[in-house]
This record gives C-alpha cells, structure tokens and sequence, in this order.
C-alpha cells in the first residue's frame, strides 16, 4: 500500500490536533505554518497553537457545555487537550494554562513527530496537493481568502462577524413576555410557558418595552462601556449588522424604528402596541434557546449581563453566548461543507477550526480532532465514526449542518442548544442538574465513538 498523506495549512488549535491526529495514525502530514517568518496581527509569539490568553479554554465543568467537550477530547485522546492539562495552572472554575509552556508543548509535539514535515512559509492559495485540510483561522491572510472563494462562491464566505447574544429558554420569565410573529403570522403562547399555543415553531418571543423602559435602556446603551477595536479591525460596520450601541448612538428613537419596532405586534396583556419590542428568535428545534434578533454588540460581558438583562422578560436571563462584533474569516458551514467538513464543490478539500464555522480555542481543537479522524478512517477504507449527536462533539457536527433559523450562518460556540434535550427532565429540575445529566449522558453515549476512534 503507497504512503498515505496529507496537506495541513495553519499550526492553530485545529491545525496542531489534526496533523498530530493523522501523523499518530500512520499518515504522512506536511504542516504549513507561516510562523516565524509572518504572523498575524493578533499573534506574539513564534510558538504553535499560541493562546490569546491563559483562560482562553474557559470553564471546566461538566455542567458548562465547553467543559463537556473538553472532557470529550481528553477520553478521545487529543494531543492538545493532553497538553493544556500538562500545561494547567490554578485559576478557580476556569481551565487556564501556562501559555508559553502549552505552545512549547504543542510545538515540541508537532516538529519532532517523525510522520510530520513542517513548512515554514505562507500558503498564499488552496494548495492542489489533496487531501488538504484548511485550518488557517479567523484572520485568514486576503490571498488564501480570496482562493477560497473562486471555490466556493464569494457569497459563502464571510470576512466580519456580527453576533447577538444567546440566552437559554427556561430562564425567560415568560410572563412578561408573549409568542406572536408580525402580524399574527405565528401563534402567541399561554402565560407562563415557553411554547406556541398553535405548534408554531417560527413565532417570536415578543419583550415588550413602554417607553420610560425603552429610554432607560436606550440610555445604558449608550453609556455602556466597550471593547476596543484593535489595530487591525478597523470599525467599518455594514449596515444591515450594526451594533445595536451604534444604532442607539444615532437617536435615541432609532432603534425602535429598527429592529425593536413594534409594527403589526400587539401585547395580549394589553390589548396595544408597545412602544418598543425585542423579538427573540429560537436557535434550536426544540426552541431551548433563543437568539436577541438585531443585537450583536461591542459591549464587554459585563456590561451585556447588565445592560440587557434591562429588557423585560430577560431579568434573569442565563447568556450561553454573548454578543460580539470581530473580523472573522469564515464559511457558511451548512451550504458548503459536507458531514466530513469537505468542500461540496471541491473534493479532497477540508476546512477545520474557526474557518470552518466555529467559534472558541476548545471548538477549534475538537473540529480538528473530527476532521482529522473522519478523514483518516476515510483515507483506510474503514467505517466513518460519526460521533452521537447527544455528545458535544456532535453537537458541534450540528451546528455545522443546520441550516440557521435566521437564514444567515453564524459561529458559535459549543452550547447546549446544539444538543438534543432530555425528554424525561422536568423543566422544573434546576438548570445545573439538567446540564449535568446531559453530560452523563453524553459522556455514556460517547464510548462507542471512542472506542472506533482509539488509538
């Protein structure tokens, strides 16, 4: 049998576990990676796998959808989770590493492996040698980018990323709130629950605001405190996705002519039009979690706990995203990759990390980990071990594959929306519990992919 081989672009997260996944399973990997003769903007250091911070792989409970699937990768034997935990220092519920000594890891790893050539220059178009695996990140360099898409279409890729915040489902009071989509295209729901009274899965979730509401919030808006662009992400905001704190900055009416207009929405408490309503968008079939229509934003986290947490129904509110607006390079997922995170319209080309739709170190280590497996059982002839959906690791594949409810493709990071609910738990076990037994679930769930994707 010939040498197996394959092409990987990008040392990142994704780049780093795929090439370390092939290579510890027999395949030859070339492993091009611009550092250290050109780095990104955002990079500082010459080391692979480079972190932007110590906590940047986030919680560690398994009752944190990103601690389920890190617990995932550590069982299914990824090198870099492998790495971060050699690598770990104390940092209270967060999982945080000693950064320079996890890139020395990952980067030792990688260039003394005997089956992976690293490449130290810049891969400037999708290279012809397949199978190719992309893994070149949110800061993709224009040449690269624009080679992808003479593959893939120019309208399926993406160079800015706006993105509302998620908030889960059982911790909207819902009666503040009414279901009913404009016009009464839609079913509202009884008080007191979370579902249409007429099955219908496209209503909104309508947050009314009376207008000493809407100034008060308008004004916390405006006087919220926000991330600094950097250097290289000049504020050259479109139109059709500004932050909702710009578009208050322009008037204080400006956004209730926007995405909080009112228009053809009627309060069944009242029997009137608000002044003002934020609609929620459902993020999921089984509507556990719901989208902010119209408010991605630049606010710190902080200030997004407090500022929206302002809008009635939402006092609560759990958040298992928050909202950003960032330069991001990347596909829609769903139009153009396959179930193996192939090109559709190019065979033998692959995408993994944050190119590929995902969003977060730990999501880009684990689109890395499936690809890699996926193709390396693909490449031997053998069966394809897709992973169960009730895990994250397909939860992840999910998110991938869904077309979005809002016809517009986001990343995301792992959360529980991307993995199916227990029907047996009572929405009236506290949210903890129910993440937890999720994740028991999941873990048990996982052993007949483990065991197909062993080393």
């Amino acid at each position: 049998m010939s040498e197996l081989r394959v092409t990987v672009v990008g040392a990142g997260l994704a780049g780093s576990e795929a090439a370390l996944q092939l290579a510890a399973r027999g395949i030859h990997v070339t492993l091009h990676e611009m550092k250290p003769k050109k780095r990104t903007p955002a990079q500082t250091s010459d080391h692979f796998c480079e972190l932007v911070c110590s906590n940047s792989l986030r919680g560690s409970a398994l009752a944190n959808a990103v601690g389920l699937l890190k617990e995932e990768l550590r069982r299914c034997g990824s090198f870099v989770m492998a790495a971060a935990d050699r690598t770990q220092v104390p940092a209270g519920g967060a999982f945080a590493v000693d950064r320079e000594k996890f890139g020395v890891d990952v980067t030792t790893m990688l260039r003394n492996h005997p089956l992976i050539r690293v490449v130290e220059e810049e891969v400037t178009k999708v290279p012809r040698e397949q199978p190719t695996i992309l893994a070149t990140g949110p800061l993709t360099s224009d040449e690269l980018a624009k080679d992808l898409e003479s593959l893939i279409g120019g309208s399926q890729l993406a160079y800015y990323d706006a993105i509302a915040p998620i908030v889960a489902a059982d911790s909207i009071l819902w009666d503040r709130v009414w279901k009913q989509s404009r016009y009464g295209k839609g079913g509202s729901a009884p008080e007191g629950t979370g579902t249409s009274s007429d099955g219908g899965d496209e209503a909104y979730v309508n947050c009314p605001f009376d207008e000493a509401q809407y100034k008060a919030f308008v004004a916390a808006l405006v006087a919220s405190d926000k991330v600094e662009a950097r250097a290289f992400e000049e504020t050259k905001y479109f139109e059709g996705c500004l932050p909702c704190e710009v578009m208050a900055e322009r008037g204080e009416q400006t956004l209730a002519f926007g995405p909080m207009k009112p228009v053809g929405l009627t309060d069944p408490k009242t029997g009137r039009r608000p002044h003002a309503v934020l609609q929620l968008r459902p993020e999921d079939e089984a509507q556990t979690a719901y989208n902010l229509v119209g408010f991605q934003t630049r606010m710190k986290y902080a200030e997004q706990l407090r500022v929206f947490r302002m809008i009635p129904g939402l006092e609560e509110a759990e958040f298992l995203r928050m909202g950003s607006v960032h330069r991001n390079t990347f596909v829609d997922a769903p139009s153009v990759l396959d179930e193996r995170m192939q090109l559709k319209s190019t065979a033998g080309v692959f995408l993994a990390g944050q190119i590929s739709g995902v969003e977060g170190y730990v999501e880009s280590a684990a689109s890395g980990f499936l690809c890699s497996v996926l193709l390396a059982a693909h490449l031997k002839g053998q069966e394809l071990p897709f992973p169960p959906n009730t895990t994250a690791f397909g939860g992840l594949l999910t998110h991938l594959t869904r077309p979005s409810a809002s016809g517009k493709y986001q990343p995301s990071n792992i959360t529980w929306a991307h993995i199916p609910p227990m029907e047996s738990l009572s929405r009236k076990v506290k949210k903890r519990d129910r993440y937890e037994k999720l994740a028991e679930r999941a873990l048990v769930d996982l052993e007949a992919f483990r065991a197909k994707v062993a080393l």
